[in-house]
């Protein structure tokens, strides 16, 4: 099923976090439409283009915004003198609640992807009032145990690719070790994330060119993978991603472990719709069901010839969904 047709912004911005931050914003399609915000991965991927095509401008108002130090968002984590330490899960939550309140949205549909997915139900499990229904493709809630996976365990398959990842020169001895006996994966990923704040370029750009053919090691087996997918980025993105996702996934994603299944009853009475491609070796199908179990009256999805990167299948799954969704959300709001 075809995307929508390329539109522009009727509006954008930074938005003031009043911290040093500037968030950037766009809306677009009708501004009287159903308000439903795009919520990216990586973390530290930032909006695209695209992202404005996935939903029907003439019924929705598309809200995107780049999460702090990426996109198009200021200051950059390309630059290592970008602090991180105002970069974390809770900031990321104040900041699309800031949002919500600067656009003037009552409540917004959640579309997110992959780490989008994360903050979607954090954010929704926080501010359940404000979110009108979810759809959730490519599922993850950042436990430690999906981060072990996906920086080791998925190793069991590309053996040869992960020593490399986890032997990258600089990391350190302590991580070359055999991989039963390595470390805490995130003694791992932390060492990643110093090397990310080194002051030489071509040694950040070194340890993001490592870290980057990891990730498209892990779709390279996907009906939809190609080479260079993670990698194929403009070099300051690259940086920014790497630098970002480094940062959180070396933190747990700065959440408590496990805590968005726990607490996924709160998402109770908000229509949701997750989709998952079986074939997902970033994130084993397991995770998007233990959500559906723990949150009443949600959709699961699995699609059979998707990975992490999606699919056609995937795609009309999705643009279903999205019509469910509309005619439930809207429909429940007729008098």
């Amino acid at each position: 099923m075809p995307r929508y047709p390329e539109i522009e912004p009727y509006d954008s911005g930074l938005l003031d976090t009043g911290d040093g931050n500037l968030v950037y914003w766009e809306t677009c399609g009708n501004p009287e439409g159903l308000p439903v915000l795009i919520v990216h991965g990586g973390p530290g991927s930032g909006c695209t283009t695209g992202n404005r095509r996935a939903f029907d401008p003439e019924r929705f108002r598309i809200i995107l915004f780049d999460q702090r130090n990426c996109g198009r968002s200021l200051p950059h984590a390309s630059d290592p003198s970008t602090d991180l330490s105002l970069n974390t899960t809770e900031h990321l939550l104040n900041d699309m609640e800031r949002l919500r309140e600067h656009v003037g949205v009552e409540s917004w549909m959640l579309r997110g992807g992959s780490w989008g997915v994360t903050l979607s139900l954090a954010y929704a499990e926080r501010y359940p009032h404000r979110v009108s229904g979810m759809l959730m493709l490519s599922v993850t809630s950042t436990r430690l145990l999906e981060i072990e996976w996906l920086y080791r365990g998925a190793g069991r398959f590309f053996p040869e690719e992960w020593a490399r990842f986890r032997d990258f020169p600089g990391l350190g001895d302590r991580y070359r070790l055999p991989t039963e006996s390595s470390p805490p994966i995130a003694g791992l990923l932390a060492a990643y994330a110093r090397l990310m704040e080194h002051p030489d370029r071509e040694i950040r750009e070194r340890a993001a060119a490592e870290w980057l053919a990891w990730e498209d090691t892990l779709i390279s087996q996907e009906s939809n993978g190609s080479t260079g997918a993670y990698s194929n980025r403009p070099d300051d993105a690259r940086l920014a991603l790497v630098r970002i996702c480094a940062h959180y996934f070396s933190n747990g994603g700065f959440l408590e472990d496990g805590v968005l299944i726990r607490e996924a009853g709160r998402l109770a009475g908000i229509p949701g719709v997750l989709i998952h491609g079986r074939s997902d070796l970033s994130g084993p199908a397991v995770t998007p069901w233990e959500l559906a179990r723990a949150w009443p009256g949600s959709e699961l999805i699995i699609v059979g010839d998707s990975g992490h990167t999606g699919s056609v299948t995937m795609t009309e799954a999705s643009h279903a969904a999205r019509e469910r969704l509309y005619d439930r959300i809207v429909g429940s709001a007729r008098p």
